[in-house]
């Protein structure tokens, strides 16, 4: 049996009159190992390797790989055991349908099932499902959670009978937060205390957002859902040394600007350096002005910046975050003490040696806003209006025309008489309007609808807002700018200005603590009275649920293509992301969404117009509704008490009377039920054999679609609504499911038939084997175009493996499992691509496809790929190494070759090993099967 201290550093410190193990860094230090100059990040990777030291998954070469870490990285693989898992219930409910599948494949083969649980601590935090059906109302909040639960009793369910069934397994009910919160507020406990030992809290979550506790002092990042089951039942995640760039910030944020403004200055930043596959670490004296939630915006946005996490040391700004948000004097002793003891806290910055250092002067932060569909597309609030104006020409043909040029209601009527038509009808089109300044008629200009509803007259123009969300734990999490946005609605409720009325406004904080401080602030009731009602605690908007469109407006943007644009405080905005029908999506503070959400546009040019005009016609213009951050600052050191997270933090796990009263199934079992359209046993582990089949090259795939730069795990497997005519719609109709019962892909994601037929169905995906968006492809043998689900099936009949082609950034987005599950149900051997993202390549092996990446310097346009090519790939059946260059033969229909190399990216030998066994839970499963 292998010493479990090969390196003599187990040492005891006294904590609270307590005694604990602990594995110390300084003792290292002492053996003449320079941890000091090691980034924090790293000195916790090795603290980890060696407290988990084994021998065998973790080995002392991992740990000389850690100790000996230099700035460039390296493509040596290093372990990580995490010390507990978070999940949401998008990805939680596949990965409960895995465990539950192994279990029922084990109790096939005759094993104990039982031994098949979660070996680490796992939250589960239901917050991905609430959808915004009612909003602007002070019921909203309560009838979306009884539309949640009326969509989604059977998921829930599931959870209920595997928080019974495993151990070590909570779950967070509906209604009570959104998951990274929860995390940031309540879970996290920046050292752990366990079985007698201290050690670093450390965490993957099942979430690309994981990385918001980095600003409290965990080492966290996102994993898709196959990682994540496979550190559940003990294996370590393996990835490649990290280089760690040093972000170093200087000065204080000037007045008027915000975190939320900073984190999209850094995002832009970050993704001009580059940053993938790599760690970020903060540092400078400007931390000293950063609180932990400001910090924790940053580190929520890290898969926007690229990075896997973004870490800011634990230093005193954590222990006052740490007792504000009520942990016992006690976990803060303890954190301190460790910290400092174990050369964890942040100090001596000035020895650490990066891989590189970016310098940021945060004193010169202005406000910001990013859009219109990618997190990094930074544009000054000052810039909008301008900047609008290019995207609208640029990406839809449309000349933009000022509001005092654009048709009149007197003009409308007017024309109506003209053309020999009857008064103002319900809607029409103005697009081709009289250009008052030039005399002419604008051809392919802005388009303008006439909207009436409820006796109120509006134009609705291309810019104009359809959805203002302040959403996401991103920004809600920080009492700063919530207090903020609730100052704004309060000081424009004293002028007497409302939000527009095509506007559907909603808010969905990250916890119950929020409204708390909202409601002692008497801010809720300003919120209120620009309709900002409280309309759920979960994702929202964020993640596609923004729900309906008014009626009238969905209907004008329907039918005039209207280019219809959406504000929200939170992290993505992908195209199709938050809305289907709404072409441009910005990210801004909570601040700004109220701002906006009062303009009703976003060409408005907030310094020199008005946002709307009072009763008595007097402009009301951003400035005087802005308030100072004196203000805000007050009312925080008033309303924000330890008592508050006490008080819901103290009843997190209870649940609604619904939840309670919900029935769960007994035994370590699942009952798989076939008339399920929620649940059903995933196919991957049935009949699983004892060994892995030997390695294959792969011969005459076709392609299946061929894709542009930064196609999004959105774009491969969304998780929003679908419609009746989808692959995804047609299977549901067929199973007896009304229309209006479908859901959502990311609510379906336990049943394999409904997201396999979502895999390549965002309606935004362009496939450049075909003229038009969406779902489609064209079945090349025969030339006919079809649904990317059904030219799959036609492929598999006639047993032609498939390759997708891409661009640069593949699988950029959230960490998505299923984008890698479908892919692999779709048939599809490999994806040959410029550049990944680091989450979705991992899961693509975790599934058993091979991704393949071009050699610098080439792509699919230097090489002349079309997609109507016939692929031959060799060099994988005699063996495989990583980062090994595999031969690809594509043959043109005429017979003319196309010959390269490729790198087939698995990235270690474990990785190999998981490719060969079709994934890495059939990795885990053989593996327990054989030694059970």
């Amino acid at each position: 049996m292998a010493n479990k201290d090969p390196y003599g550093v187990k040492k005891t410190i006294q904590v609270n009159n307590k005694n604990y193990d602990y594995f110390s860094l300084k003792a290292l230090q002492a053996q003449g190992h320079a941890i000091e100059k090691l980034p924090f990040s790293i000195r916790i990777l090795l603290e980890n390797a060696v407290r988990n030291f084994d021998g065998f998954g973790v080995t002392k070469e991992h740990i000389e790989t850690l100790l000996n870490w230099q700035p460039k990285g390296s493509d040596d693989d290093i372990p990580f055991k995490p010390a507990r898992v978070l999940m949401q219930d998008f990805t939680g409910v596949p990965a409960v349908v895995d465990i539950a599948a192994i279990r029922s494949e084990v109790a096939r083969k005759g094993k104990n099932v039982d031994l098949i649980n979660p070996l680490i601590p796992v939250d589960l935090v239901i917050d991905h499902s609430v959808q915004i059906d009612y909003f602007g109302t002070r019921d909203s909040y309560q009838r979306n959670m009884e539309m949640e639960y009326e969509r989604n009793e059977e998921r829930y369910q599931l959870l209920k009978w595997a928080q019974k069934s495993f151990t070590n397994f909570s779950v967070v009910p509906p209604g009570m937060g959104i998951c990274h919160q929860v995390n940031l507020e309540y879970l996290s406990q920046g050292v752990i205390a366990r079985d007698g030992q201290l050690f670093p809290d450390t965490l993957v979550g099942t979430d690309s957002h994981t990385p918001m506790v980095n600003g409290i002092g965990v080492v966290a990042w996102g994993v898709g859902g196959i990682e994540a089951e496979a550190a559940i039942l003990g294996q370590p995640i393996y990835l490649i040394m990290p280089e760690v760039v040093g972000l170093k910030l200087t000065g204080e944020l000037p007045l008027g600007s915000t975190a939320t403004d900073l984190v999209l200055t850094v995002a832009e930043l970050l993704r001009s350096h580059g940053v993938v596959g790599k760690f970020v670490e903060v540092f400078g004296d400007g931390l000293d002005n950063l609180s932990v939630p400001d910090r924790a915006t940053l580190g929520n946005m890290s898969p926007e910046f690229g990075c896997t996490i973004t870490y800011f040391p634990i230093d005193d700004k954590t222990l006052d975050y740490m007792r504000t948000s009520n942990r016992s004097e006690e976990q803060v002793a303890r954190v301190e003490a460790y910290c400092k003891e174990n050369m964890l806290w942040r100090e001596n910055e000035e020895a650490i040696n990066y891989s590189t250092v970016l310098e940021l002067d945060i004193s010169n932060i202005k406000p910001t806003l990013a859009g219109p569909k990618l997190p990094q597309q930074k544009i000054l609030l000052e810039n909008i209006k301008p900047k609008f104006g290019d995207l609208l020409h640029g990406g839809f043909g449309r000349s933009y025309i000022e509001q005092d040029d654009r048709e009149t209601i007197e003009d409308m009527k007017t024309r109506f008489q003209e053309e020999g038509g009857a008064q103002p009808v319900e809607m029409h089109d103005t697009s081709n309007l009289q250009n008052k300044l030039h005399g002419k008629k604008t051809e392919n200009g802005l388009k303008s609808v006439w909207i009436e509803q409820d006796r109120v007259k509006y134009k609705f123009s291309d810019g104009s807002i359809a959805i203002a969300a302040i959403t996401s734990c991103t920004n809600t999490s920080n009492p700063f700018v919530m207090i903020g946005a609730g100052l704004v609605a309060r000081n424009a409720r004293k002028r007497g200005i409302d939000v527009k009325p095509w506007v559907k406004t909603s808010l969905a904080p990250g916890s119950k603590v929020v409204t708390d401080y909202l409601n002692k602030a008497d801010l809720m009731r300003d919120f209120e009275a620009l309709q900002f009602h409280l309309v759920g605690y979960g994702c929202t908007s964020c993640i596609g649920n923004s729900g309906p469109l008014l009626p009238k407006v969905e209907q004008a943007v329907k039918q005039y293509d209207m280019v219809a644009t959406s504000v929200l405080s939170g992290n993505r905005n992908f195209e199709a992301r938050i809305h289907p029908l709404v072409k441009m999506n910005f990210l801004m503070s909570p601040m700004l969404v109220v701002a906006f959400a009062i303009a009703g546009r976003i060409d408005i040019d907030m310094e020199n117009e008005p946002l709307s005009f009072d009763k008595n016609n007097d402009p009301v213009y951003l400035k005087d509704i802005w308030p100072s951050d004196d203000e805000i600052n007050a009312i925080m050191a008033e309303v924000l008490t330890p008592e508050d997270f006490a008080k819901n933090y103290g009843e997190i796990f209870a649940g609604n009377e619904i939840w309670q009263q919900l029935p769960v199934a007994e035994g370590s079992l699942y009952k798989w039920e076939d008339k399920s359209t929620y649940v059903q046993e995933i196919p991957f582990f049935k009949d699983i054999s004892e060994q892995p089949p030997a390695l294959q090259d792969i011969q005459g795939a076709r392609t299946l679609l061929k894709l542009g730069d930064s196609t999004s795990t959105d774009h491969i497997s969304p998780a929003g609504s679908f419609s009746a005519e989808s692959a995804a719609g047609q299977y549901l109709i067929s199973k007896g499911v009304d229309p209006a019962d479908f859901n959502s892909y990311g609510s379906r994601r336990g049943n394999d038939e409904v997201m396999v037929r979502g895999t390549f169905a965002n309606v935004r995906i362009k496939n450049e084997l075909v003229d038009k968006e969406g779902g489609f492809t064209k079945y090349l043998p025969t030339g006919e175009e079809m649904t990317v689900y059904e030219a799959a099936q036609k492929y598999r009949e006639d047993n032609t493996p498939l390759v997708v082609l891409g661009g640069t950034e593949y699988g950029s987005g959230s960490s998505r499992d299923w984008a890698a599950k479908g892919t692999a149900l779709l048939g599809i051997k490999a994806v040959l691509v410029d550049s990944y993202e680091r989450i979705h390549r991992s899961n693509l092996v975790g599934m058993g496809v091979m991704p393949l990446q071009y050699k610098d310097g080439e792509n699919a346009a230097s090489l002349g790929l079309d997609g109507t090519e016939t692929f031959t790939i060799t060099g994988i059946a005699e063996g495989l190494t990583p980062h090994k260059e595999v031969t690809v033969k594509a043959v043109k229909d005429n017979g003319d070759e196309i010959n390269f190399k490729a790198v087939a990216r698995l990235d270690s030998e474990i990785e190999i090993a998981y490719y060969q066994h079709g994934g890495i839970l059939q990795y885990v499963l053989r593996d327990f099967l054989k030694e059970a």
